[in-house]
């Protein structure tokens, strides 16, 4: 539906959302336009009431779609038709009244230190080819800075300041951080540079990460390498790139780090998205209580 494209353009040009949440966005009208044969018609769509908007959330929830999906899915809505609004092709907003369902916060899992310890302090088991240790520094550029799977694609070698330590990071709506790291990774990285430059002398593309062919990585291919890896590391449930963001900060809190920090470091746009890592502080202080205590 062309609506929907111009939508979806929208958020990707003037919004500059992920491919991530676009193709979420994406699916959710597509689902919502499948209900009661709205594709049928734009016109359907663009007189849509808050009862049908009731209805198909209603069904959701029949179904068993968990409280933080209904979430999204309204949400979803909810842009689309402030953006019909904009445009002047509804005069309301039928999604103005309609409650958002509370969402279940989650608990992100990590993975325990000394595990991501002992495969990190395992460096020369990987030195032996270049792809072995293009795999290991993703690992450890993850773990070692907390940034996210589309920053870590897109860095490029000159992003690296060695003389002042510090790593230069493209986020959301390409917004610029840097990020500090150690004398210990900055020669990790020195050393995987060099590799790199011995197996593709030629290069002009200038990314830090590169496949066998010279060529920028894919997110599907840095989620299949992260998640190999990780399979001898941890038993958590979701082996993914965020799993190594999720033990970056974590462990950071534990280890005293001021959450401001942990929250400029992450690119985080506000304090609460930052906070959600602070239970397994607690959790952390609950056991040396119960250790230190005499009456615990």
């Amino acid at each position: 539906m062309e609506i929907v494209n111009q939508f979806l353009q929208y958020l990707e040009i003037e919004k500059r959302y992920s491919p991530h949440t676009i193709i979420a966005y994406s699916t959710d009208l597509e689902q919502f336009c499948s209900f009661e044969a709205i594709s049928n018609s734009q016109q359907n769509l663009i007189s849509v009431t808050n009862k049908i908007i009731r209805n198909w959330v209603v069904e959701l929830i029949d179904n068993g779609i968990s409280n933080r999906s209904v979430h999204r899915k309204i949400t979803t809505l909810k842009s689309f038709f402030k953006f019909l609004r904009r445009q002047g092709l509804v005069n309301s907003d039928p999604t103005a009244k309609l409650l958002l369902p509370r969402s279940e916060k989650k608990l992100p899992e990590f993975v325990s230190q000394k595990n991501i310890n002992i495969y990190l302090d395992n460096s020369e088991s990987f030195k032996a080819s270049y792809e072995l240790f293009r795999d290991y520094m993703v690992m450890e550029l993850f773990y070692d800075t907390g940034i996210r799977l589309s920053e870590l694609i897109g860095l490029k070698e000159n992003d690296v300041d060695f003389q002042n330590l510090t790593l230069k990071v493209t986020g959301k709506r390409n917004k610029q951080r840097i990020i500090p790291i150690s004398m210990l990774f900055s020669r990790s990285i020195s050393e995987y540079l060099n590799k790199k430059k011995a197996e593709f002398p030629h290069d002009q593309n200038g990314y830090f990460f590169v496949n066998k062919k010279g060529q920028k990585l894919t997110p599907l291919f840095v989620y299949r390498l992260v998640k190999k890896q990780l399979l001898s590391i941890t038993t958590a449930s979701k082996k993914s790139p965020h799993i190594l963001r999720h033990s970056f900060a974590t462990h950071m809190l534990n280890n005293g780090a001021d959450i401001n920090a942990i929250k400029e470091i992450l690119g985080h746009a506000n304090l609460a998205a930052t906070q959600i890592y602070t239970h397994t502080t607690f959790e952390k202080l609950k056991e040396i209580y119960k250790q230190a205590h005499p009456r615990a």
